[in-house]
């Protein structure tokens, strides 16, 4: 894990928004005071973008806001490629990936967040395998590897995480992501079909609602900055 600085640190929940497919979303997603958005490069989801539109995407960002690209078992090369190709400031590692594959990731100088899953491998019991930038926990009970809309047991992940830089996601919403920072107390939210009219559309009013009710919500402790 990456050593923490005093930038490292911050005051309030950070805010990803998952499965931007169109520019002028990111750019309204930005607007609205998000600190990352994630590209899909997963075919088989309805979310998958390439890498011309990925690129335009993440030109567009102010500073502020971090591109993510989220991968599915990708090997290194490939994952290389679309950080170069498509300006990328971190990677999503969302399947099956070994230890190996992030070490290589954190040599290379990119920034690694870890998905581990309440309900199959790697699960909770896996995160000390890993030497990640940070970690995201979610259910990992749909067809799909993301978080299917499923809301889940978060508080099981709490506990579980000390030590760790924390991203929480899987079934949040505008109506619930208070709730959910208070059960777990994580450093960032990440949000997807909750803010969504269609998959891969965003509703802004649900994108400014669901930043409104994470930012003003406080953690019962010091809150580590993933996205910067």
């Amino acid at each position: 894990m990456e050593k923490d600085s005093p930038e490292s640190y911050g005051s309030r929940v950070q805010v990803k928004v998952c499965g931007l497919t169109r520019v002028d979303d990111a750019v309204a997603c930005a607007r609205a005071g998000v600190d990352a958005i994630g590209l899909v490069f997963y075919p088989p989801s309805s979310r998958f973008i390439d890498d011309t539109l990925a690129r335009e995407i993440s030109a567009c960002l102010p500073e502020s806001v971090c591109p993510v690209g989220v991968f599915v078992d990708e090997p290194l090369s490939v994952i290389m490629k679309r950080v170069e190709k498509c300006r990328l400031r971190a990677v999503q590692l969302h399947g099956f990936e070994p230890p190996y594959l992030v070490y290589e990731l954190l040599a290379a100088g990119v920034h690694v967040i870890k998905t581990f899953f309440a309900n199959r491998r790697p699960a909770f019991a896996d995160l000390s395998s890993y030497p990640m930038s940070a970690c995201l926990v979610e259910s990992g009970a749909g067809q799909q590897p993301g978080g299917n809309a499923l809301a889940w047991n978060w508080r099981s992940a709490k506990g579980k995480l000390e030590g760790r830089s924390i991203i929480l996601a899987g079934g949040l919403d505008p109506e619930n992501v208070t709730d959910a920072i208070n059960e777990v107390f994580p450093d960032a939210v990440d949000v997807s079909s909750g803010v969504e009219s269609a998959p891969g559309r965003k509703d802004m009013e649900k994108v400014r609602a669901f930043v409104e009710a994470a930012l003003k919500t406080k953690p019962g402790r010091k809150l580590r900055r993933i996205f910067q």
